[in-house]
Parts: structure tokens; C-alpha cells; sequence
């Protein structure tokens, strides 16, 4: 409770109130009537003792036994510290402060009054003072704690959805996803009740779950934290978190999951296998595991944006998950159902002709139908703004010996564009791979600065590593975005030559298991710093040499460098392995 001042003015119907910022205790102390008892004492002891003869002096001589003391315990000093005699002792130290007085009617004294009186007189000014008669009230009587205890109390990992909806609405979200761990959008929509706006609810919820056919499951690492463990196994987060996507990846491909194969894949033992997998599936006999709710056609039509770029993430993801496990191409590729009869399909060669014929015809169709809109919008517009159709044509590609960005790895998510290439047969949103007008330009705008920026920062990638980081980069762009217009391997390839780059011939060995973008290396031949010279010659030993002890790097570069500014263009091109190095990305494990 605030401690007040009230002090009644002669002014009328007024009342001052000032708050106290501190209290100064003012300690007693009776010392001088101690001195005076000691004096009395003195006295009367004069008085009656007289004079003593020399015998009554000597029979007061008493023997007296020495004793050296011990030393002191911690636990005898604290018991002297907090006895009386040390707290008199301490008080008898303690230095007087000199205090100045001044009188009632001083000039100091009147002028330290007028604080105790408030400046404004208006109600505008003291908001602060105005309660209506109930708050009022609650203020002079608030609850008592026997009717809040009397409550029931939940346990203490249980909120009621009253309690619920009193948090944030991200923690709202988080909580829901980490106890239901699979929800469509409906649903979580319906949970957090009316009104909320479900532009605030999707920017939420992409940070604690991902998209997995059409509906959001919870991210590994909201459900095991950094510094968890398996309560099965002791296996640390990070390893469950690997685990549990793999999991969720191979949902992006198809709806059922084989036990043995993700055990076989990710190593870790079958109940933390089994985990994952009641999470977000069903168990069926003679089948496997089953994702547990159907696919959500509703939320991938309503929300196209928020479905490409959660499909972007979950290439990031894929590409991490191959480097890691070492997936082979059955592990990347969806299985296909089979038939229920079990019998399996075939089809000859004259059937497989026809049906590639039927769906020319069909691709045929929609891109002349797609065309002839197209030409009907660009005769609509102003003159100045035409366009001429008569370039528009069917992209033939590849256009060169150079080989397409290979897609292959990601026809099992469903997507419907991988950087900004679309995958369909059938789809035709970018115009054939042709932009309007100027759009070419800022494509390749961007394009160039993307490129740029990302080799000043890691001087060496392979044109793998360059396409995963730009497929990291597109996901992080807002839906819409020019870079979606379509990007082909081609372009990308050019524009790291454009903004000077050179490509490093490394001699890899014969028996590599390397693939055709991994074998691509390519690094930032000038950067503008006076290390360029430096990196320049270390490239020319790995275009010579795959693997490289560091002693001969050494003695190739300490004639015009000491060791750190050596340690310093290796950490930007190399890593270590084994003892020897190699340009990044061309470690064959």
C-alpha cells in the first residue's frame, strides 16, 4: 500500500495529496544518561571504600589462567556477526552526520513546503485520481485470497480455452500446434475464435509448423527444444529434429511412410521412430502409416502464396536431408500405389504412343486457348504499351548444350514451381518462359545482385550450393515477387560468369559419386580486396590438385603472408578434412 501525506489547506473544499519517495528513521540514542550512571557509581565507591591498608590490597591477588584462543569457524564468525554485543558494537562505530537545521519560518522551510501543494488545479491534469465507484471500491476491498483459492486448479501443462485466449496470439498458436501437432487451417481458425484475423493467424503459424498436404504440422524443434533429449534413447534434438523431417518430407511425397525404411534411413531407434510417426499419421495394417487427415484442397486454392513459399522451404530442407543421410534416388522418388487387384499394369508401346499423343493434343489446346487471351489483353491496351505477339512462341528448351536446372529431385512435393520454373506440363502462368516488356531487365537486375552478393560472401560454391541458396532466397521473398517470373539453370550459370566469376576445372577423382552440378565449381575472381592476388594463386592449385596438404599451400603463400592472413584466404575458398583441403563443396565424404 502507497504510503500518503494528507495535510488539510485553509483553501475550501480541496485536499492535497503527496506521495512519500522515502522514510528517514530517526534512532533514539541515551548514551549520556549511561555516562552519568557510570559517574554515580564512581562516586559512591570513593565514598564508602576509604582508604585500604596494603593486606587488603594483597588478599585481592587471584590467580589467573591463560588461554590462547582457537581459530574461528565460519559458522562461530557468523554467529558473532549477527549477536548483540557485535550490533552495539557496530552502532558505537557508525559516524555521526551533521544535521543543519532550519526554523519553521526560514526561507529554505517555506520553499520546501510549497511541494506539498499541487500546481494544477484542473481534473484534466490528475487523471490518475479518477475511478468510477466500483474501481474505487475493488481498490479499498480488493478479493480476498481464500475465494481465489477456493477456485479448482488445472494441472499445471492444462490451459482452459479462457485462459487461452488471455495470451498473445502467437503463444496461443504455439500451444495449440505443440499439443494437437496436425491441424487444417479451419480448424485452428475455429479455436481461436471469432474475429481474428486470419492475415496475423498464417503469419503466425508459419513459424511454428509447416505445410504438409494442405494442412500445418508442428516444427520439430518447437516440440524438442535445443537442449531436450529422447526420453527413449538420450539422443540429442538436433538428431530428433532430423529425424522427425525426414518424416515430414517424405508426407510432401506421398501419403504413406514405411516404418522399416525411415529406421533404415535415419538410424535412430524404433520407438523415437515410432513418435514421429503417431504424430502426424495412422498406423494401417499391411500398408504402413498413413498421413491421418486428407488433403486440404480448400486452404492450397485459397492461399497460393503461402503454399509456394512453404514449398520453397521444404526444397532448403530436402537438400539438407540429402547431404546428411546420403539419400539415394528411390529414397527421393514417391512410391506409387499399387492397383488393389495386385496385379501389376501394363501397357505396351503403341499405348504409351497414344497416350503421349492425347496429352500433346491436351497441352496443345491450353496453350492456344491461353495465347489467344493473351493476344485479345495486349490489343486492349494503349498503343504506346503494345507488345508483339508474333514473338510469343513455345520455349524449346534446353536451348544449348548447357543442361536445364535438373528438377527431378522435387517432383515428389507436388510443387508446382521450382525457382520460379514451372513443372507442369499444362501450367503457362509465365507466359511460355517469356516475360512482357521491360521485365527481362529487372529480372536480370535482381538476378545479378542475388549472385553477387551471395559470392562476396562465400567466394566458392558449386552450382548445386548456388541453386539450394537461391531457392532459399525465393522462399524468403514476398508472393509475387519478379524472380518467380522463371530463372533456368542457363541464366543462373551466365550471370555468375557476368558479375566475374570464373569456373574452377577441379581434377575430381575418377570413382566420384558426385553429381553434375557438384562437379560445377565456380569462384569470385576478384572481390577488390588486397587478398584477391592471394585467392587467384590458391585457385590455380586446386584447379591442379583436388585435395591439398596444407604445407604446400603454405610455402606457396607465406612469401607475402603470415600465417593468420594464410588461415584467413583458406577459411575463405577451403575447408578442412581429414588432415587435407578442399575448395568448399567438393568434399566427398
Amino acid at each position: 500500500m502507497a504510503l500518503v501525506q494528507m495535510k488539510q489547506v485553509p483553501i475550501p473544499r480541496e485536499l492535497h495529496l503527496t506521495p512519500l519517495h522515502g522514510i528517514l528513521q530517526l534512532r533514539p540514542s541515551f548514551t549520556y544518561l549511561d555516562k552519568a550512571d557510570a559517574k554515580h557509581r564512581e562516586r559512591e565507591a570513593a565514598n564508602e571504600g576509604g582508604d585500604s591498608s596494603q593486606d587488603e590490597a594483597e588478599d585481592d591477588i587471584k590467580q589467573i589462567t591463560v588461554r590462547f584462543s582457537r581459530p574461528e569457524t565460519e559458522q562461530a564468525r557468523q554467529r558473532r556477526v549477527q549477536s548483540y554485543e557485535f550490533l552495539q558494537k557496530r552502532q558505537a562505530e557508525e559516524h555521526w552526520v551533521h544535521l543543519h537545521y532550519y526554523g519553521l519560518k526560514d526561507s529554505r522551510s517555506e520553499h520546501e513546503r510549497q511541494y506539498l501543494f499541487s500546481q494544477g488545479h484542473g481534473l484534466a491534469e490528475n487523471t490518475e485520481l479518477i475511478k468510477s465507484p466500483s474501481e474505487y471500491l475493488m481498490m479499498l476491498m480488493p478479493p480476498s485470497v481464500e475465494e481465489e483459492n477456493s477456485k479448482p486448479v488445472a494441472p499445471s501443462n492444462v490451459l482452459s480455452m479462457a485462459q487461452l485466449r488471455t495470451l498473445p496470439l502467437a503463444d496461443q498458436i504455439k500451444i495449440l500446434m505443440k499439443n494437437v501437432k496436425v491441424m487444417p487451417f479451419a480448424n485452428l481458425m475455429s479455436l481461436l475464435g471469432s474475429g481474428t484475423d486470419s492475415t496475423a493467424v498464417l503469419r503466425c503459424i508459419q513459424q511454428v509448423a509447416m505445410l504438409v498436404q494442405g494442412n500445418w504440422v508442428v516444427k520439430s524443434d518447437v516440440l524438442y527444444p535445443k537442449d531436450s533429449s529422447s526420453p527413449h534413447s538420450g539422443v540429442p534434438a538436433e538428431v530428433l529434429c532430423r529425424g522427425r523431417d525426414f518424416v515430414m518430407w517424405k508426407f510432401t511425397q506421398d501419403r504413406w511412410v514405411v516404418r522399416k525404411e525411415v529406421a533404415a534411413v535415419t538410424k535412430l531407434c524404433p520407438e523415437d521412430v515410432k513418435d514421429f510417426l503417431e504424430h502426424m499419421s495412422v498406423a494401417r495394417i499391411n500398408k504402413g502409416w498413413e498421413f491421418m487427415l486428407p488433403y486440404d484442397e480448400d486452404f492450397v486454392k485459397k492461399h497460393p502464396d503461402i503454399v509456394q513459399r512453404q514449398r520453397m522451404l521444404w526444397m532448403g530442407i530436402q537438400a539438407k536431408l540429402e547431404k546428411v543421410y546420403n539419400l539415394v534416388k528411390e529414397h527421393l522418388t514417391p512410391k506409387k500405389q499399387e492397383a488393389q487387384s495386385g496385379n501389376p499394369l501394363l501397357v505396351s508401346g503403341e499405348q504409351r504412343v497414344n497416350m503421349a499423343k492425347a496429352k500433346v493434343k491436351q497441352n496443345y489446346g491450353q496453350l492456344d486457348k491461353e495465347f489467344q487471351k493473351q493476344k485479345a489483353e495486349l490489343k486492349s491496351n494503349d498503343a504506346s504499351s503494345k507488345i508483339d505477339v508474333s514473338n510469343i512462341r513455345i520455349k524449346e528448351e534446353p536451348v544449348s548444350d548447357e543442361e536445364p536446372m535438373d528438377t527431378s529431385v522435387y517432383e515428389g512435393l507436388n510443387n508446382g514451381i521450382i525457382n520460379g520454373l514451372h513443372t507442369e506440363e499444362d501450367s503457362t502462368d509465365t507466359l511460355n518462359g517469356h516475360l512482357p516488356g521491360g521485365c527481362s531487365d529487372r529480372v536480370a537486375q535482381e538476378l545479378k545482385e542475388f549472385v553477387s552478393s551471395t559470392f562476396k560472401k562465400q567466394f566458392v560454391l558449386t552450382l548445386s550450393e548456388l541453386k539450394r541458396l537461391f531457392n532459399l532466397h525465393l522462399a524468403s521473398l514476398p508472393p509475387g515477387h519478379i524472380l518467380f517470373s522463371g530463372i533456368s539453370d542457363k541464366m543462373l550459370q551466365d550471370m555468375v560468369l557476368d558479375v566475374g566469376c570464373k569456373q574452377i576445372l577441379v581434377p575430381f577423382p575418377p570413382q566420384t559419386a558426385a553429381s553434375p552440378d557438384e562437379l560445377k565449381v565456380y569462384a569470385l575472381w576478384e572481390a577488390g580486396d588486397i587478398y584477391d592476388q592471394h585467392r587467384q594463386v590458391l585457385l590455380e592449385i586446386f584447379s591442379k590438385n583436388y585435395r591439398v596438404r596444407r604445407n604446400v599451400i603454405q610455402n606457396q603463400l607465406s612469401q607475402d603472408l603470415n600465417k593468420q592472413e594464410v588461415d584467413r584466404v583458406l577459411k575463405d575458398c577451403c575447408v578442412s578434412y581429414g588432415g587435407m583441403w578442399y575448395l568448399k563443396g567438393t568434399v566427398q565424404s
